[in-house]
């Protein structure tokens, strides 16, 4: 009789072959193994693509999710209620998935209805605020845990408050090859009668091998027959960003330390079949890695599992695995240490097989079979510790419960309103307007754009978004005069400025710009540029007189504080704008007009953003008092009867005791809607300031006066204005940046609220 706790269909997540990285090799292994120790079960992956094109997968791949794609975890979770998995088995790196510290799979996570046993590959004691979030959802939503060391189970107790019976400590996997001598495969490689060193794995930084490469020439003189075998490609995300780099610095070392002779970078990502024989020919196994905090080494439990003599230093599984006289443990970045260390075994060739064979007979525990079955014993107990929740199927998937998604990002527009100067500032309807020429307002809200799709990782697959973003940077850096640090405006379609300097509002907006290149932008070329505008230009605010303009820098000094929050003379600058825009809030607000000036013209939720973020950080209970509810007021005027919102017309705004223009309604006031509502809703969590910023956005997709939709599905662009007869056809850069930047925005909010109580901001505040 078979048992009822034992799960026939299982899916496994992570990385997957021919993906090179270990997690894949892992994901790939482990669920080979569980299907070959449970014959009759269904076993099946879906896989982590982090390029658009993906990979070749084998047919045990059912699902795939692209990285930094929000909906298409929940795709994933879809497929997997559908196919009525009956336990999950998650592969865990804050690096594999999407969002900030990973963040995106916890919407998968929260959809599923089946168990969840996640493994952890990494599991860190001092985890960034982000980081702590993420793994205290991850194991608030897994049935059970899983890490490979007796470390990791003490760092979930200790540092994240998980109770020990929810962790399993299982090995990592290795595979079943037999104890053989070093010398039966160093024939075919060419170094029979030589002493051979071996570090393997995808070649980076913290590996430490210029350690081994310093401790060379003191091997080499008392055994001059050493090789050093350094077996593995380059991380293939270190060489998308600076080539090779690392590689090329350690071939020079080994020049430079005459050492040539005695070291082999072989540059390959390995089958099983080929590492066998290269791991064969091994006698001394070097992980000379940099940091004690890596609680887990496929590496180094392959190799020790083989029976081979390991000298390591000292990460947590290192010390585990080596304690006892099971390998020689060395200080960290001590060359001279790791040349004492390989030739004391060198020396004492006992003592090496006495290593070899304990390290072997304990290994017969690690391999896969055996792993394969514990893991099915933690699958076991993760379902029999709760009853399995039926499948919702449609009941749970109406309106109320699961909102409509959001569009898809849809640049083309953008891209065609753009060259290599910058963005044009007007069309005639959806082809850029040539003889208006570009400004400086437009470019710095391109630039934003390009920054916040970076984070929250929406970027359609066409897009060269960094290219965008250099050139929208490069734009601000042009419009910027490096002495008085002001920003002009308007450039001809001939590349010529038309203005010494721009005016006030678009000063602004080119710091807020700045401001968040400084705290966001991943790109450090970008991110330092960034920072030097900003600094350059905030000084020139002192003097102005728009509280609009204070308003932007207000916004851009926060985005910069994100990175840089001990910079004292932005702080002073931020207390004293905020105290001029409560002073105006003082002199005009009363119990019917809860507002800063004496009309209400364009952009204005901006300011009540302004005094949110600064009230909340600085921090200025009455700041932030005033623009939670001058922002509650501005919503009420902006509300019809219908529900629908309606922002203050631009074709004569609303001066007080005069009358409102509903029209003509600009798509800038429903961006700032949205993004004024949003701050409220993470600053106060109250559910009226996520609909507040539904009800703006949803202006844009048709629920408006006139009914009809501002956003083009098929172009990407949005109308300039709405009419109260008519759209304004024309698609001009700061309609169609202010959807795609409210989109932006909408969806790093989703992202967050996805989470709970315990939800991530899309990055942490200062």
């Amino acid at each position: 009789m078979s048992d009822p706790a034992a799960p026939q269909r299982i899916g496994f997540l992570g990385n997957y072959l021919p993906r090179l990285c270990g997690i894949a090799t892992f994901t790939h292994d482990l669920c080979e193994a569980v299907a070959g120790a449970a014959p009759g079960s269904d076993c099946f992956a879906g896989a982590i693509n982090d390029s658009p094109e993906g990979y070749h997968y084998p047919p045990r791949v059912k699902f795939e999710l692209q990285e930094k794609e929000f909906d298409s975890y929940r795709r994933a979770a879809d497929f997997l209620n559908f196919h009525n998995t009956d336990v999950l088995c998650v592969q865990h790196e804050f690096g594999i998935y999407g969002g900030p510290a990973g963040s995106h799979l916890l919407a998968l996570l929260k959809e599923v209805r089946m168990p969840v046993v996640t493994t952890l590959h990494t599991v860190l004691t001092e985890p960034d605020s982000g980081q702590r979030k993420v793994m205290e959802e991850l194991a608030a939503r897994s049935d059970r845990l899983i890490v490979m060391a007796r470390k990791g189970a003490e760092i979930l107790r200790e540092v994240y408050r998980v109770p020990d019976e929810k962790v399993d400590i299982i090995a990592h996997g290795i595979p079943d090859w037999t104890f053989t001598a070093s010398s039966d495969y160093k024939k075919q490689f060419g170094v029979a009668g030589r002493q051979v060193m071996l570090t393997f794995g995808l070649i980076g930084p913290g590996k430490g091998i210029e350690n081994v490469i310093e401790a060379l020439p003191g091997i080499v003189k008392d055994h001059p027959d050493v090789v050093y075998l350094v077996l593995g490609a380059t991380h293939p995300h270190l060489v998308a960003r600076e080539g090779e780099r690392y590689r090329l610095s350690l071939e020079r070392q080994a020049e430079a330390l005459g050492v040539k002779r005695n070291i082999i970078f072989h540059k390959r990502f390995l089958s099983l079949d080929d590492l066998k024989e290269f791991i064969g020919a091994t006698d001394i196994y070097l992980t000379p890695y940099l940091n004690e905090a890596q609680v887990t080494s496929g590496t180094l439990a392959y190799v020790f599992g083989a029976g081979k003599v390991v000298v390591s230093t000292p990460y947590w599984h290192a010390q585990e695995l080596l304690a006892d006289g099971r390998g020689v443990l060395v200080p960290f970045r001590d060359a001279k240490a790791i040349s004492d260390g390989v030739c004391a075994l060198l020396d004492a060739p006992a003592w090496m097989e006495r290593i070899r064979r304990e390290a072997y007979a304990i290994g017969r525990e690690m391999i896969w079979p055996a792993v394969a079955r514990r893991y099915l014993e933690s699958f076991q107990h993760a379902r029999a510790d709760r009853d399995s929740i039926p499948r919702a199927a449609f009941a749970k998937w109406t309106l109320e419960s699961r909102p409509q998604p959001l569009p898809p990002s849809r640049l083309d527009h953008v891209i065609r309103m753009s060259d290599a100067t910058g963005i044009f500032q007007h069309a005639i309807f959806n082809v850029p307007n040539f003889r208006e020429g570009y400004c400086t307002d437009d470019n710095a809200r391109a630039f934003i754009l390009c920054d916040l799709l970076d984070e929250i990782g929406d970027q359609p697959p066409s897009v060269g978004l960094k290219r965008l973003a250099t050139t929208y940077l490069a734009f601000l850096s042009a419009a910027q005069d490096p002495v008085s640090g002001r920003f002009r405006n308007f450039m001809s379609y001939g590349r010529e400025w038309l203005e010494a300097a721009g005016s006030e509002d678009s000063h602004g907006r080119a710091l807020w710009a700045a401001g968040t290149g400084a705290g966001r932008a991943r790109d450090v070329g970008h991110r330092k540029l960034a920072a030097m505008l900003f600094e350059r230009g905030v000084v020139a605010v002192e003097s102005f007189t728009s509280p609009r303009a204070w308003a932007f820098t207000l916004i851009g000094i926060h985005e910069y504080l994100r990175r840089f929050p001990l910079t004292e003379s932005l702080a002073k600058v931020r207390a004293e704008l905020t105290e001029r825009l409560l002073d105006g809030f003082r002199a005009c607000a009363s119990e019917d007009w809860l507002w800063f000036e004496e009309s209400l013209t364009y952009e204005n939720a901006r300011i009540c953003q302004a005094c949110i973020l600064s009230g909340q950080w600085m921090p200025h209970p009455e700041a932030f008092d005033a623009g939670l509810a001058s922002l509650r007021w501005l919503a009420s005027l902006q509300t019809t009867q219908a529900r629908n919102f309606r922002p203050i017309g631009s074709n004569g705004f609303y001066p007080r005791g005069g009358a409102r223009a509903d029209f003509d309604q600009q798509p800038v006031e429903a961006q700032a809607m949205v993004s004024a509502c949003l701050e409220a809703d993470r600053a106060t969590r109250e559910p009226l300031w996520r609909n507040e910023a539904k009800r703006a956005f949803e202006w844009f997709l048709g629920r408006n006066d006139l009914a009809v939709p501002l956003y083009d599905f098929a172009t990407g662009g949005c109308s300039d204005g709405l009419h109260a007869d008519r759209l304004n056809e024309n698609h001009g850069a700061e309609s169609t940046l202010a959807f795609h930047l409210a989109l932006a925005e909408m969806k790093g909010a989703e992202q967050w609220i996805t989470f709970g109580p315990t939800g991530v901001a899309v990055l942490p505040n200062p």
